[in-house]
């Protein structure tokens, strides 16, 4: 028979914490090693041994479960794997969002010697690139040339003469798109060729790249991919008087192109490989690989491979020479503005026809004179997407494929709109039930300024409708809508340990309760009533919860929408429905949860 020791001790392959790591040490030492090592207590030199190689497993064992999580998308935890791993996946994070407004724009004219009304010689261009500013300092900018000599802005007498009582100066007011930042530049040394040559931005705030341009005059092109040829450029209408529309688009093909690439730190602009003045050359297969009829010669059937990568077709690279790089940065705070936030004029760029028949003067008085506000809240997603926000977005982003077939793709589409045409908070595509055709109902919500939930202004509607005509199917018809918001409180009741402070345990289980209502609902999405009796008999103290009631909230800080909480409860009462095109939001969790100790 062998003796007890001379068995082998199986090994546990899952014990792979320092706990369970020094026990099966300790077995291994006392059963094979029991005359070297006899003292195991805690100031030992045979503890600090097991306690050494016990921590070492456990530090190998946590980073080897750390790499292979942080490997596949749903166990990923860190921002920037999700988006390394959602790239492959054919995610383009958009980085910081940009948010959207409508300005009013209010000058003065002089009235006219000839006749009733202003003097509209005097009428100026207001050009984009005018910057306004917020009560608190944030910055926008005009994106849209506006023409006060348009006859369809309203005209109103704004001076008179005290002794005639006739008008001396008309106020014209003009709307205007503006988005939120401002505009910056930056100059980068290129040194020798490099492929796939990537410029690096230390800028979390950078929205859009509006033009890059070397020291030879080059001006290099943003497309959406490398391969990417052809690019529309939008070119000033000179008939824009006529036919009311502002810019043409003008098909232009281009070799000097780039892609932009951002996480949340950095932004990335990636040029592609083709070296300038190299001949773009890459053998026709059919040349190396047959030998045509009548041909009096033998192919070359070889070639280098480095020229596939090396032609123009991805662009060509800069090298040895500075980039001159104008970018646009939103605002690195809220960008979102109540109405009448706007109340200055940075700086204004006017354009006058004929400037040199006018008097100066008039002129300047006319410029001095700029003012403007906004009527409507600017507003958008102002916070960055969560980890969980990523993810969804990825799993939606890959099977659309660039295309809008299903809901599922309508809405990625509207996620992934580039930063600088805005962003939404929420957006749900549902089919609209009144219509016997392919109509459809996109609900978008966005963020107010205080980061609650809040109606999207019509600018950004419009910058979706723009950016989904791109992809939608022909016979698509989308209605952008706005959904109910339904504002809910909880209350609840609870029973605590005797023993344990009642005024703390209420405390810790409404901070715990508050916290599961930080993020924002979907649109549509149920309030689960099981998740809040889970929360709150979780919480330390808590013996049991007696009930849980939904109520509505309502007053002048509330969207004033209720819903009939009995009837839209489910069967057993674990589930409160929300209605399709509407959302839940608790606004104000540390007021709208309300609890009690029984």
């Amino acid at each position: 028979m062998p003796n007890q020791q001379d068995k082998i001790i199986p090994i546990n392959y899952t014990n792979r914490q320092f706990a369970t790591i020094r026990k099966d040490l300790m077995e291994i030492a006392q059963r094979y090693y029991p005359d070297s090592f006899q003292d195991f207590s805690e100031g030992s030199f045979g503890a600090l041994m097991l306690d050494a190689v016990s921590y070492v497993g456990d530090q190998l064992s946590f980073y080897l479960d750390y790499n292979v999580n942080e490997s596949f998308l749903d166990t990923a935890s860190q921002y920037r794997n999700v988006l390394r791993l959602g790239k492959v996946l054919g995610y383009k994070y958009p980085g910081r969002a940009s948010t959207y407004g409508e300005v009013a724009f209010f000058v003065l004219l002089p009235a006219s010697s000839t006749g009733i009304g202003p003097d509209m010689r005097y009428a100026p261009i207001l050009r984009s690139g005018t910057t306004v500013t917020s009560q608190n300092g944030l910055a926008f900018i005009l994106t849209e040339n506006i023409n006060f000599a348009d006859p369809r802005h309203p005209k109103v007498v704004a001076r008179v003469n005290d002794a005639t009582g006739a008008p001396t100066f008309y106020a014209i007011k003009a709307y205007g798109n503006v988005v939120s930042g401002t505009f910056s530049t930056t100059r980068i040394r290129i040194g020798p060729y490099e492929r796939f040559k990537k410029v690096i931005l230390n800028n979390p705030d950078i929205s859009e790249i509006t033009r890059i341009v070397d020291t030879e005059g080059n001006e290099y092109f943003e497309v959406d991919y490398l391969s990417q040829d052809l690019i529309y450029k939008e070119i000033a209408n000179k008939n824009f008087k006529n036919d009311r529309i502002p810019s043409i688009l003008k098909p232009t093909l281009v070799s000097r192109k780039f892609v932009i690439e951002r996480d949340r730190n950095f932004t990335y602009i990636q040029f592609g490989s083709g070296k300038a003045g190299d001949e773009s050359v890459v053998k026709n297969p059919q040349k190396t690989a047959v030998d045509l009829f009548g041909k009096e010669y033998i192919s070359d059937t070889t070639f280098d491979p480095t020229k596939l990568s090396k032609n123009e077709n991805f662009g060509i690279v800069p090298e040895n020479t500075t980039l001159l790089i104008s970018y646009r940065m939103t605002n690195p705070a809220n960008s979102n503005v109540p109405s009448g936030g706007i109340k200055k004029v940075s700086s204004a760029l006017f354009d006058f026809d004929n400037p040199q028949r006018l008097s100066v003067n008039t002129i300047a008085t006319v410029r001095q004179s700029l003012e403007a506000t906004n009527e409507t809240p600017i507003i958008g997603a102002v916070s960055n997407p969560t980890v969980d926000d990523i993810k969804r977005r990825v799993y939606d982003t890959f099977p659309t494929q660039n295309r809008a077939v299903t809901q599922a793709d309508y809405e990625s589409l509207v996620y992934t709109m580039p930063a600088k045409f805005g962003s939404i908070k929420r957006c749900s595509v549902q089919k609209d039930s009144n219509s016997m055709k392919r109509n459809l109902n996109l609900y978008v919500i966005s963020e107010g300024t205080d980061s609650k939930l809040e109606l999207s202004n019509q600018v950004l509607k419009n910058n979706i409708k723009t950016w989904l005509n791109n992809h939608r199917m022909i016979n698509d018809t989308i209605d952008i809508l706005d959904p109910y918001i339904i504002n809910l409180g909880i209350n609840f009741s609870i029973k605590t340990n005797p023993s344990a402070s009642k005024h703390s345990v209420l405390q810790q289980a409404t901070n715990r309760l508050a916290s599961l209502y930080v993020d924002t609902f979907y649109i549509g999405e149920p309030l689960r009533i099981s998740d809040i009796y889970q929360i709150l008999k979780s919480a330390p103290g808590v013996l049991d919860v007696i009930s849980v009631s939904i109520v509505n909230m309502t007053g002048a800080n509330y969207a004033g929408n209720t819903i009939e909480i009995n009837q839209n409860l489910s069967g057993d009462g674990s589930m409160l429905a929300c209605p399709s095109n509407a959302v839940f939001e608790i606004k104000y969790p540390k007021v709208d949860i309300k609890g009690v100790v029984r």
